[in-house]
Formats: structure tokens, C-alpha cells, sequence
């Protein structure tokens, strides 16, 4: 059992290695991937490797190829824009469905953060930006106290990091726009206008990563 149990922890070990770097950008699209040299690099046998690898081709993320190894696969223009149009049903429900309390407690909690967003820009750490934009907009879902809508924002995180990464320059070259962008849409949360929420950001969606629904 003992051996079960390290193998399955090692299966899990070189998942997450591999997935941060995929989403993370260190690893880009048509990237092939080998086994031989994954096992390696991590210190571990091939067969939690192979285990990696078959649970990130479940999950979209690489395309095995018999003798060849693994490619490793991104998202579509289409699959970001779905993604970003169910990130922003999630965020409007969240404001819809909160209340004042929770939505003056979001302003004073969220001051911070848009204080590391913007210092995370200036310093061109965009992980760290990444990191605390991500925490931002999950906010927003977490108003409505609802375990369900919150863990279905959760499962969308690895593609939402997927396209912060991939339009770092838009959004770092525009830097001032974008933190802009989060104070209105808080500003529109904290008021409970669910309305200008939506219309703000979904115009601030289309603006990071090209995407969106039609205008409102």
C-alpha cells in the first residue's frame, strides 16, 4: 500500500508541474514533451509521468502521440471567449445575489489587492498580477455565498490563467486601462448595479483578451 500511495502522490506531483507550466506560459502550444526527459527533470520514474500526462490529455491540455510523446495543446479563440462569457455569468450572478454588507466588506477587502495588482504591473511581475486579478474577479462570485457557483469558477481557473498569460502585453502595455478597468467594475459591485457591472466587464474582457459577448 505504502508504494501505491507514492506513486499516486508522484502522479499528482508531476500533473500539477506540468499543468502550472502549460497555463503559466512556460511551456507554449505545439511544445512536444517526453517522458524520458519529464522523469528526469522531476526525479521520478516514467509510469507517474505517463500518469500526468494521460489526466492532461483528459483535460485538453496535451495530445499524446504513440512513440512521439506528448504535445501540448491551448485554447482556442473560441474556447477563451466561452470561458470568459461563463466567468462573467458566474461574476454578475455573484453581484446579483449579494448583499449590501457583504458588498461594502468586498470594497475594504479589495483595496489591497488593487494596490498589488497595480504594484505587480509596474514591477512587470506578471504572475504576481495574474495571481491577485484571479483572486479579484473570484471575488465577486464569492458575494452570493454559494458553495455550487463558487466551485464552478474554481474549475474554470486554469483557463483563466491560460489567457491572462497568453495577452500579458496587451495587458501590461496597457496597464493604466486595466487597472482602471477593476476599480470601475468594483465600483459597480460595491453599488449592487449588476447592470454596469455586466456592460463594464464585459467591455474589460474584450479589452485584455479580445473577447466578450455583443455590446450591451
Amino acid at each position: 500500500m505504502p508504494a501505491a500511495d507514492g506513486a499516486t502522490t508522484a502522479a499528482e506531483r508531476a500533473h500539477a508541474h506540468i499543468r502550472d507550466a502549460i497555463v503559466g506560459g512556460g511551456l507554449e502550444p505545439g511544445t512536444m514533451l517526453s517522458e524520458n526527459a519529464l522523469a528526469g527533470e522531476l526525479s521520478m520514474s516514467r509510469t507517474p509521468v505517463r500518469a500526468a500526462l494521460a489526466r492532461l490529455q483528459e483535460e485538453g491540455w496535451v495530445r499524446i502521440y504513440a512513440q512521439r510523446g506528448a504535445q501540448v495543446q491551448g485554447l482556442t479563440p473560441r474556447e477563451i471567449r466561452e470561458s470568459a462569457q461563463l466567468r462573467l455569468a458566474l461574476e454578475s450572478a455573484g453581484v446579483f445575489h449579494s448583499g449590501e454588507a457583504a458588498r461594502r466588506d468586498l470594497d475594504e477587502r479589495m483595496q489591497p489587492n488593487l494596490a498589488e495588482q497595480e504594484r505587480a504591473l509596474r514591477a512587470g511581475d506578471f504572475p504576481a498580477f495574474a495571481e491577485a486579478a484571479m483572486a479579484f474577479h473570484s471575488a465577486f462570485v464569492d458575494l452570493a455565498d454559494n458553495e455550487l457557483m463558487s466551485a464552478t469558477y474554481a474549475r474554470l481557473r486554469d483557463r483563466q490563467r491560460f489567457s491572462l498569460t497568453h495577452h500579458a502585453g496587451r495587458i501590461i502595455g496597457d496597464a493604466d486601462h486595466t487597472i482602471a478597468d477593476h476599480r470601475a467594475v468594483l465600483a459597480a459591485a460595491v453599488a449592487g448595479d449588476t447592470i454596469e457591472f455586466t456592460r463594464l466587464l464585459d467591455a474589460h474582457q474584450r479589452d485584455s483578451y479580445g473577447t466578450g459577448g455583443p455590446h450591451l
